[in-house]
């Protein structure tokens, strides 16, 4: 594997980097950050918005008036409604979605958070939830948010990523185990 970031993972990380820095100078990271989510949103379950985003032959004066209603409809910042046009200028909306995730990530580690992936046989109530991710936090000794996935796949138990650290209790991993000491044997 390459250790060289490719050009649009680079690209990504520059532009997000650039629009943090513009919501830090002006005060309005929060209101970016859930602009960016919102549009995000948009983006993931809307397969015409991202037609729109990916297509590369529309002109930019129907992309500037598609996205102007979209910032106005959804309240956007004035920056980040800009940063969208430079976006579209610079022929780079297509690196939209990449940039966004690059920048959310940003804002998450500002807060000191740390990213987590929580994956559960079973769906888990709130409290169990909020349980571990306060335990997590507190032997972390950092704010841990993660993401929850159910996969009933695991047959019981949980597999919890943080970074390149993995817990894996579920039973389907241990079935794997046996499996592999039988036909070792």
């Amino acid at each position: 594997m390459s250790m060289e970031k490719s050009f649009s993972t680079e690209t990504s990380e520059r532009y997000s980097r650039a629009l943090f820095e513009v919501a830090k100078e002006s005060n309005e990271l929060q209101k970016i950050e859930k602009g960016l989510k919102d549009f995000q949103f948009l983006l993931n379950n809307s397969s015409e918005i991202q037609n729109f985003i990916k297509d590369p032959t529309l002109n930019i004066n129907f992309q500037k008036n598609v996205i102007n209603l979209i910032t106005d409809k959804l309240n956007f910042s004035k920056n980040l409604k800009n940063f969208l046009f430079l976006l579209i200028e610079k022929r780079r909306i297509f690196f939209v979605n990449k940039i966004s995730e690059t920048f959310l990530k940003i804002c998450s580690q500002e807060r000191g958070e740390v990213k987590a992936s929580l994956i559960s046989s079973k769906e888990l109530s709130t409290s169990e939830l909020e349980k571990i991710s306060k335990d997590l936090s507190n032997s972390m000794g950092a704010e841990i948010k993660f993401d929850y996935i159910i996969d009933k796949e695991l047959i019981g138990g949980l597999k919890l990523q943080l970074g390149s650290f993995m817990i894996d209790t579920s039973i389907k991993s241990k079935l794997k185990k046996y499996e592999h000491a039988m036909l070792e044997s």
